[in-house]
């Protein structure tokens, strides 16, 4: 609109200068001097007007949405790559929708995230939007919805599990997430598929086993368990189907059969100074190589690569032994580290899909809509959750 009215004026200035011009003779400089002066004059009074309009349709735009002060929205850590995808999409889909709200970084404490809640709270918050750092119990959630129905103030967590109980114990309470265990699924079988067609390749020693490691984001983590589970299950399952043996776990001595992020921040320098480690003691020259790598998220399956690389292994040329590597979550980093033939896989967690959900119950929860209107019914799990799809990525899509 700005442009637009702009563009008029200026149009419309010079038709004037044209005409004046035109009709003035020698006088014709100072009448294109004054014919000029008006134009400016013309046009910013133009983007005036837009600016007071544009100003004014944000404000329809809130007051239509029924939103009756700040909305908070906590995120468990600003330094996850998904989580941040997430916040960009959300920030956007908020500001589009005019809703005014604060963003909270937990830096991966619980005990930080219950103190900005009750900060948010104070201030006069109204609707909770919680990206849970403690999931591996209800004691965290169930502890914001004591804190929120006493204010009587509607709370979205999303991301990480909330289980059916805790949210379904507040009539203003949902979950925006995914089937997690369907992520770990959809791994296994992917990696299944793709061992069966390149067995011989990936079977470095020719010992007919392929060994593995297991990269785990955080103990107690709903998704990082689920993923863990049958992201190995599930590509067993595909193995012996088509006469293959079972994956081994590259270090008998460890029978939890995975290493974790001992920091629960399910991150690339964990992952990274695991593999750096492996690699000093299994080589293809012992005959002992870890052959696949798997891992809860992309961070992490990223940190492997990057020491892969510095050990020789996974040269974006192709001259070198590319190991494959599977992830989580389809961030751009890994989608590019597919496209570049150095990790095979993963499972895209549509972060745009999400933001878009959460936006959408804020402005239903603000204006006395139902809670789960404009939201895709398929997607919708009784009263208490909206599960956001997930997909395969090999960069064949």
């Amino acid at each position: 609109m700005r442009l637009t009215k702009k563009a008029l004026a200026l149009t419309m200035a010079s038709c004037m200068a044209l005409s004046l011009a035109a009709c003035g003779g020698s006088s014709s400089s100072s009448t294109a001097e004054t014919t000029a002066a008006a134009a400016e004059t013309t046009a910013a009074a133009a983007e005036a007007e837009a600016a007071e309009t544009e100003a004014a349709e944000v404000t329809e735009a809130a007051e239509t949405a029924g939103i009756d002060g700040e909305i908070s929205v906590f995120y468990y850590t600003y330094g996850d790559t998904y989580i941040s995808s997430v916040r960009s999409a959300l920030d956007a889909d908020l500001d589009a929708k005019g809703v005014s709200y604060q963003d909270y970084d937990s830096n991966n404490s619980q005990t930080t995230q219950t103190e900005q809640v009750n900060t948010a709270i104070a201030k006069g918050t109204s609707l909770l939007v919680v990206n849970l750092v403690d999931s591996g119990s209800d004691d965290a959630a169930k502890n914001i919805i004591d804190l929120a129905s006493a204010q009587d103030i509607p709370v979205i967590f999303f991301n990480r599990s909330v289980s059916e109980e805790a949210v379904s114990s507040y009539d203003k309470a949902v979950f925006v997430g995914t089937d997690y265990e369907m992520a770990g699924h959809m791994q296994g079988e992917m990696i299944g598929e793709y061992l069966v067609e390149n067995y011989d390749a990936v079977d470095l020693n020719g010992d007919g086993v392929i060994s593995y490691v297991m990269f785990k984001g955080q103990e107690g983590n709903a998704e990082a368990i689920a993923r863990t589970q049958y992201g190995v299950e599930d590509a067993n399952a595909v193995l012996t189907a088509a006469g293959k043996p079972e994956l081994s776990f590259y270090d008998s001595s460890n029978t939890n059969l995975y290493l974790v992020d001992q920091d629960g921040a399910w991150s690339a320098a964990a992952t990274n100074n695991y593999m750096q480690t492996i690699l000093s003691q299994y080589s293809e020259a012992n005959g002992n190589m870890v052959e696949l790598v798997i891992a809860n998220n992309d961070e992490m399956a990223i940190g492997a690569v990057t020491a892969l690389q510095n050990g020789g292994y996974n040269l974006e040329d192709g001259s070198a032994t590319v190991i494959p590597v599977f992830g989580v979550d389809a961030t751009d980093a890994a989608k590019d580290a597919i496209a570049k033939g150095t990790m095979v896989g993963t499972i895209k967690q549509d972060a745009d899909g999400m933001a878009e959900t959460i936006a959408q119950i804020v402005v239903n929860y603000s204006t006395g809509a139902d809670t789960f209107a404009d939201v895709d019914a398929d997607n919708v799990v009784g009263t208490w959750r909206v599960n956001i799809p997930y997909a395969t990525y090999t960069g064949e899509e």
